[in-house]
């Protein structure tokens, strides 16, 4: 059953859980955004940018992170589903999408944590399997 998750549908299974992963930083967002807007006092209907950067850096780091998912993982998505498409899920490919999702994942935390020399180091992984996926699909696509 184990494998039938991970490896059951190609790369299908990966964008998922990044899709997944995605709404739950939203939901981190919120969840501290709203309750530290209320203790600043920010009126939520009249709030700016300057207004949201006051905020406390761990709720702007949540907030950015969130940000951050609409960026490098728009490639990641793009790549997985030609990857699917042109039917170059082998092994390998899903494992590098997984490892991709995974280390996003760990990213989020990280950068949630104030860690920067750990992000970057994380950040950096991240790249070097979506690289490693792009380039293998390209083979494929490209022979």
């Amino acid at each position: 059953m184990y494998e039938q998750i991970l490896y059951g549908h190609g790369m299908i299974g990966p964008v998922l859980a990044l899709v997944f992963w995605t709404f739950v930083l939203w939901l981190w967002m919120y969840a501290t955004r709203i309750p530290a807007m209320r203790k600043a006092k920010i009126n939520p209907d009249k709030a700016t940018k300057a207004d949201l950067d006051l905020l406390p850096p761990g709720v702007n780091r949540i907030a950015a992170n969130y940000n951050h998912l609409h960026e490098q993982p728009t490639v990641f998505y793009a790549v997985a589903l030609a990857t699917q498409i042109v039917g170059a899920p082998d092994t390998l490919s899903i494992q590098l999408a997984w490892a991709y999702v995974a280390i996003r994942v760990l990213h989020s935390l990280v950068q949630a944590s104030g860690r920067v020399t750990i992000r970057f180091f994380v950040f950096s992984l991240g790249t070097v399997a979506l690289i490693w996926l792009t380039v293998r699909t390209a083979l494929t696509v490209f022979g």
